[in-house]
């Protein structure tokens, strides 16, 4: 096969397979009334802790606009909380209310087992070279 119908081929593959992921990520935390970006949001606070509602959309990959009306059903459904930076009044943080973290002590493990679920045909090595080769096709791509 040539190398243009190969990386046609490999991409193809990386999206189906991208898709099958959001598929199964979605059905997973659908169980506990989430959707998976208030899961991503939520995933962030549980594992580094209270965040700029800034930063937030940048580190699960969300609009700005978005994430606003992310937060505030979060909000809504008493998992999160926002609060002022005392420093600077431009600067809101959003963490975890002790509900969204019990919520997430629940749920997470179980995630985890999921996701572990669909790499368990993969040995260490080849999720090493997996992760460094979709980060050089992922650098590559910014530059283009």
């Amino acid at each position: 096969m040539e190398l243009l119908n190969l990386n046609l081929r490999a991409l193809t593959v990386l999206v189906r397979a991208t898709d099958s992921l959001h598929e199964v990520i979605k059905k997973d935390v659908a169980q506990y009334g989430l959707n998976p970006t208030e899961f991503s949001v939520l995933e962030l606070l549980y594992h580094r802790g209270k965040q700029p509602i800034q930063l937030i959309g940048k580190k699960v990959l969300i609009a700005s606009s978005s994430i606003t009306y992310v937060i505030d059903k979060l909000v809504a459904k008493k998992y999160v909380v926002r609060k002022a930076c005392p420093e600077d009044r431009r600067v809101t943080f959003t963490e975890l209310t002790d509900e969204g973290r019990r919520l997430m002590e629940t749920i997470f493990p179980e995630h985890e087992k999921t996701i572990d679920e669909v790499f368990e045909g993969l040995d260490a090595a080849e999720l090493n070279a997996m992760i460094k080769s979709l980060k050089k096709i992922g650098y590559k791509a910014q530059e283009v």
